[in-house]
């Protein structure tokens, strides 16, 4: 399971979501496939900026919750 955060081209607004395959849910925001779609779309949040590879669904959603917790200045750095 991957772990991901995008951003749009200015870096006001970062999303983080949690995939079995990165690829496709990458072109899936960018068609607007799904309701996370929606908020990527809406702030144009289409950049890669940071993915990580955890074993399991279980970890990777501790993780996703994990970098949600943490203030902006932490995710960006």
């Amino acid at each position: 399971m991957y772990v991901y955060i995008l951003t749009n081209t200015g870096r006001t607004v970062l999303y983080i979501g949690v995939t079995r395959n990165l690829v496709r849910r990458l072109y899936e925001h960018l068609i607007g496939y799904g309701d996370a779609s929606k908020f990527t779309g809406r702030y144009q949040a289409d950049l890669l900026v940071y993915f990580e590879l955890l074993p399991d669904a279980t970890q990777a959603i501790a993780r996703e919750k994990q970098l949600k917790g943490w203030k902006r200045v932490k995710k960006t750095h």
